[in-house]
């Protein structure tokens, strides 16, 4: 019997490991704490526990995930609930499956010893932003809380050198800074900002970071497979945030520094603790505001821009 054990335990053992899935995830940008769920699954082996093997690339141009999921060329990509809504409008095949920052991150920027102390001081203001559409909106809602319009200020593009442009007086406040980045590297530097949080100036709240896949192509299996290893990862980041810093930050030397130590643990609060779980009236409130603001020709049912793979 003993003989037979071991004989049928030998066996196992020489049997090839089970193969696992690869997965192509695009992130939004280049590797940093918004990025920790997947950083901490993968390192974790989290992701390997689920039987995914997970490769994660960082894009030339932040806006190309999106599209390449949508023609086929990836699995999942890390975007954005705002962008999502109007990318289903131009008629990309893409579904929000899964959320990775649950809370904004965005804020309009000014310097903390500037003359703007609410945003009704920005009458005949500069405004910097990086991505029409959108932002543009964002800042308009805002300046109507106030009496203003988009007409009462002068838009800059500043393509992306958001806080820079700001420190160096280039402009009076930026649009679509991240309040867990801009506001530390502007502290770091000496120059500490303001920020006015966008859902208390009268934007609907929305899920910063996302997962989207292709509706048509989607493998629904393996996309519950994968939020179910980030979320482990971020319980994991929740519990143990010193230990889960020094293993992200561990990945890369970039990583290693103080604007990131800083945004790591700003961040932590606001990654999804249940990432497949979907907001309906978050995404239906936020597609009525696009319609209203003029970007979007009509309103797509919730159904049509995120699912919950938890529940197909």
């Amino acid at each position: 019997m003993r003989t037979l054990l071991y004989a049928t335990v030998f066996s196992l053992l020489s049997l090839p490991a089970m193969a696992q899935d690869k997965v192509t995830l695009l992130l939004d940008w280049f590797v940093n704490p918004d990025h920790g769920p997947v950083i901490i699954a993968q390192e974790k082996g989290f992701f390997a526990e689920a039987g995914l093997e997970v490769e994660m690339i960082a894009p030339a141009d932040p806006s190309d995930p999106p599209k390449m999921v949508a023609a086929g060329r990836a699995d999942l990509a890390i975007s954005y609930q705002p962008q999502l809504h109007l990318q289903r409008h131009e008629g990309l095949p893409l579904r929000r499956v899964g959320t990775l920052v649950a809370t904004p991150l965005n804020c309009l920027l000014t310097l903390a010893d500037g003359e703007v102390a609410t945003p009704a001081d920005l009458k005949g203001a500069k405004i910097g932003f990086s991505v029409g559409g959108v932002e543009e909106a964002v800042l308009g809602r805002i300046l109507e809380t106030y009496g203003l319009t988009l007409g009462d200020v002068e838009l800059v593009n500043v393509n992306f050198s958001l806080s820079p442009a700001l420190m160096s007086g280039q402009v009076d406040a930026v649009i679509g800074a991240f309040r867990n980045f801009e506001l530390n590297q502007m502290e770091i530097e000496g120059r500490p900002g303001r920020c006015f949080y966008v859902e208390e100036e009268g934007l609907p709240s929305y899920d910063e970071l996302i997962y989207v896949a292709n509706a048509d192509r989607m493998d629904t299996d393996m996309i519950r497979r994968f939020l179910a290893a980030t979320e482990k990862a971020t319980q994991y980041i929740v519990n143990h945030p010193k230990d889960s810093w020094d293993v992200f930050s561990a990945t890369s030397p970039e990583l290693a520094d103080e604007l990131n130590r800083r945004a790591w643990i700003d961040t932590l609060p606001r990654f999804a603790l249940r990432p497949a779980a979907l907001d309906v009236g978050r995404y239906a409130r936020f597609e009525a505001f696009l319609l209203e603001a003029g970007l979007t020709p009509g309103l797509h049912p919730v159904s049509e821009i995120a699912i919950d793979v938890t529940a197909q």
